[in-house]
């Protein structure tokens, strides 16, 4: 299995639009790809451990790279990038779902927003041990083919329910604009007609 240090390296020499970037710096500055990436990423990581704002660049990460190119997807007429992104983006609803339930009890420890960020990349790597794609097929997949059933019909009741209840809000709206407008026509017919003033005397 490869190290962590040559998986970065072939990260490196694939082609997309972090590496283009990388290539486009290195040519202008004479400095090499590998000492740019690692720069970059270093001070990321500190500013992510004791700089301010940490949460939003965090969440600027985990969110901007991932819809820019969730975007490229839609337009392209390739699916299977589209299959990609949707993952990414089902394995990130459920993590922001899990965090805000236990955010209250993790942002208190050292360097949660650094782990945070090092998660959110993972996932959305372009490798083949890319997070989302592993979450997905070991857990999320999973769960989701076992609870099915369950999760179909609960949605099916709610879906129901709203539906009924939307006929009878809408229902009795109507009624009631037909009983005001029936209540203000009967009230204009029998209202008096104003009395003819009188001529004014010579």
């Amino acid at each position: 299995m490869p190290s962590l240090r040559e998986r970065f390296n072939n990260f490196l020499k694939e082609k997309n639009v972090v590496t283009n970037f990388l290539g486009k710096i290195e040519e202008k500055t004479g400095i090499r790809k590998y000492y740019l990436a690692t720069g970059s990423l270093s001070f990321i990581g500190l500013y992510l451990m004791f700089g301010y704002g940490a949460s939003l660049l965090c969440n600027l990460i985990g969110f901007a790279y991932p819809a820019y190119f969730s975007i490229k997807a839609i337009e392209s007429a390739d699916k299977e990038d589209d299959t990609k992104w949707l993952t990414y983006w089902v394995v990130y609803g459920i993590f922001s779902v899990a965090e805000f339930f236990s955010d209250i009890f993790l942002y208190w420890f050292p360097f949660y927003y650094a782990g945070k960020c090092l998660f959110l990349l993972w996932c959305m790597a372009p490798t083949t041990w890319n997070g989302s794609q592993l979450l997905y097929k070991r857990v999320v997949r999973p769960l989701f083919l076992k609870h099915q059933a369950t999760v179909d019909s609960v949605v099916n009741d709610i879906s129901g329910t709203a539906i009924d209840a939307a006929e009878t809000v809408t229902r009795e709206v109507l009624q009631t604009l037909v009983h005001s407008k029936t209540f203000l026509s009967s009230e204009v017919m029998h209202k008096p007609l104003p009395e003819a003033s009188h001529q004014s005397k010579k």
